[in-house]
């Protein structure tokens, strides 16, 4: 059987965070030691606005500042999963403006050529122009077709149509919920579902991948194995990524 190297990560800013580049150099590196493919699971399914923070570093005063992509309204930031976020032009054309006081004017370039439409494919596709996605193969949990095939799991979320956006809400004993903070939530009218709307919790999310990919070894991150469960997968090897400095800031580069 060949290698399938996997690494997984939520869309993580429109510059990668550093822990992701340390993933996929990890990856490369099993991958020229024992051959085989990689696979990158793209859980663009979740829903969390801080996964996106961008933090780079003002190129003249050294000074560290967190960006981010603007939302639609507030039920969209806070709700609806990454592939549903929209990206704003005025964000788009805003930024591309102020990131020459961040990053080489290549990165500027390769910014403000990309025109997708959504926060996961705006991100995906940087990430890709930046070259740091050859020939690795992409899986994406909003994929309808790679949620038919995934095995069902007793702990998930639903993505339905509320107030006008896609949110994705927890379901729980029958009902569906968007968690407010807290002990707080907002229960949804309910509605009938199909596979094709139902993404894993952090829990279930090993075991829903696992089941589609196949893969051989699994390149986790520093924090990834306290949550991972190991018995959902005894078939696979789990490897550490790269040690990297200053994991959560972005990648731009050998200079950054």
């Amino acid at each position: 059987m060949s290698p399938v190297i996997c690494f997984g990560q939520q869309p993580c800013g429109f510059f990668p965070k550093r822990f992701l580049y340390a993933k996929i150099v990890a990856a490369r590196r099993l991958q020229a030691e024992i051959g085989g493919e990689i696979v990158f699971f793209f859980h663009d399914s979740d829903h969390d606005p801080r996964e996106t923070i961008t933090v780079l570093k003002e190129r003249h005063s050294g000074r560290e500042d967190a960006l981010n992509f603007e939302f639609a309204n507030k039920v969209q930031k806070l709700f609806s999963p990454l592939y549903a976020k929209r990206v704003l032009p005025d964000w788009r054309a805003k930024m591309t403006r102020q990131l020459p006081a961040y990053v080489d004017r290549e990165l500027v370039e390769i910014f403000s050529d990309v025109e997708s439409g959504n926060v996961a494919d705006f991100c995906l596709a940087r990430y890709a122009r930046m070259g740091l996605l050859d020939g690795i193969r992409v899986e994406r949990s909003s994929d309808p077709s790679f949620r038919t095939r995934a095995t069902p799991v007793d702990d998930y979320f639903v993505d339905v149509k509320w107030e006008g956006e896609i949110v994705r809400a927890r379901a729980r004993s029958g009902k569906l919920l968007l968690h407010k903070g807290a002990d707080k939530f907002i229960e949804l009218p309910g509605q009938e579902f199909e596979r094709t709307q139902i993404s894993p919790t952090r829990d279930t999310r090993l075991r829903w991948m696992q089941s589609v990919i196949g893969c051989t070894h699994y390149v986790h991150g520093a924090g990834e194995l306290q949550y991972l469960n190991e018995a959902d997968a005894p078939e696979v090897t789990f490897v550490p990524r790269m040690d990297i400095s200053d994991p959560d800031k972005a990648y731009v580069g050998t200079n950054g």
